[in-house]
């Protein structure tokens, strides 16, 4: 069944559209401001306070600082609570020569944003900042409150900045929006993921002599054949793929460059479809026969925040997907169709983001909307096109209202 749209919605289309196209030169100036604030994760703190600093310019109603250091920027307040995610830390650039341009520019040509963190992942809190003066400008409040957040050390370790937010700072969301990039479609899941271990061991002796020794990196060779064979015969789910999993790093544990080493360590990357889980995906690990003295080992996180604060959990990122009847998927759809006249494509990331915490793990009602193409984040190409600024803040500006009314 279609969402009803509310009718200060339908008197006010032509508001949203224009007053956000009206703020695209605000929305690019900040989003350029933050391209040129480096931000890995743990690093946040400076571009937190130029997001707190927006926040009060347009005036939002309250603004925050958790102990963790997310952002949170508070318009309305009803009785239906939305929350809104951009996850504020980007990866590093990696090798200077991929880039043609100054990755901390914020460069706009050829109708773009460039930069580092342009799509992933600071378009996106540019686009909610102004949506949420762009709500108190037009009077759009109704009976909902919305939280524009901009969340920290997504990069190292997805959700954890929002299992601190549901968890201890006592939200508990009708629903959240993640507005990583989508390509201007609405997306409802994807894949979760897992980090594993696997540490083979072996005897160690003087390299001079290796027969006295037992060579773990000798057994290389039949450990990634087999995992590559298992990759190809991991579960499929027609809506969000196949599974995988692929060998990303080999350390051995050696006393010197002229010793066999004592051990050896793979890691690995376990991407899960529907129907995996953590419990299945070690078992077909361990089941391999070249890794039948192995241990295998699901790895933790627990860092120091920008604040100080230590937080942890263990890196397991579960796969989670919102049926496309659920009234938050139908509202996206709603909103979309309300403002440009045709449903949006309904897709799913390929990547992994929020979504494991929120949906997988808290099971808060989760959909995505982003400014920004998948496949150009964490590369030295990443852009945003300014007319996708545009769009994400009418979008953002105009679904809370849907929502509410659902």
């Amino acid at each position: 069944m279609p969402v009803t749209l509310p009718p200060t919605l339908r008197a006010k289309r032509d508001a949203i559209l224009m007053g956000a196209a009206a703020h695209r030169d605000d929305i690019v100036r900040f989003l350029r401001d933050l391209i040129a604030i480096p931000a890995t994760s743990c690093q946040e703190g400076p571009v937190i306070r130029r997001i707190e600093q927006e926040m009060k310019e347009v005036g939002f109603d309250e603004i925050r600082v958790d102990k963790m250091g997310n952002v949170l920027g508070r318009v309305g307040s009803g009785r239906r609570v939305i929350m809104m995610d951009s996850h504020i830390d980007t990866v590093g650039v990696g090798d200077r020569k991929e880039w043609t341009f100054d990755p901390y520019q914020g460069k706009v040509e050829d109708g773009c944003v460039w930069g580092r963190g342009a799509s992933d992942q600071r378009a996106g809190i540019a686009c909610l900042v102004y949506a949420g003066k762009l709500i108190k400008d037009l009077g759009l409040t109704d009976d909902f409150t919305v939280w524009m957040v901009g969340s920290v050390e997504e990069e190292d370790s997805d959700g954890i900045a929002w299992l601190y937010i549901l968890r201890e700072g006592g939200f508990r969301p009708d629903g959240i929006v993640i507005t990583e990039p989508t390509n201007l479609r609405l997306y409802r899941g994807h894949r979760g993921r897992m980090e594993i271990e696997v540490r083979v061991p072996g005897v160690s002796c003087h390299a001079a002599a290796p027969e006295r020794g037992v060579n773990p990196i000798y057994k290389a060779t039949h450990i990634i054949q087999e995992i590559e064979e298992l990759n190809g015969r991991l579960r499929r789910d027609p809506f969000l793929g196949k599974g995988t999993v692929a060998v990303t790093d080999i350390r051995a544990a050696t006393p010197s460059q002229c010793a066999v080493p004592s051990s050896a360590t793979f890691h690995l990357d376990r991407r899960l479809t529907a129907g995996e889980t953590k419990e299945s995906a070690v078992a077909e690990i361990k089941a391999l026969p070249a890794l039948r003295d192995a241990e295998v080992e699901v790895l933790q996180y627990k860092v120091k925040s920008w604040t100080g604060l230590e937080y942890g959990m263990e890196k397991y990122y579960p796969t989670w997907k919102l049926e496309e009847s659920h009234p938050l998927v139908r509202s996206g759809i709603e909103t979309y169709r309300a403002l440009y006249g045709e449903a949006p494509v309904v897709d799913k990331w390929t990547f992994s983001t929020n979504g494991v915490a929120t949906m997988g793990i808290m099971n808060v009602p989760t959909i995505g909307f982003g400014p920004g193409e998948e496949d150009n984040a964490h590369s030295a190409l990443e852009r945003v096109p300014i007319t996708h600024l545009v769009t994400a803040t009418q979008f953002y500006t105009a679904f809370p209202l849907v929502f509410a009314n659902a």
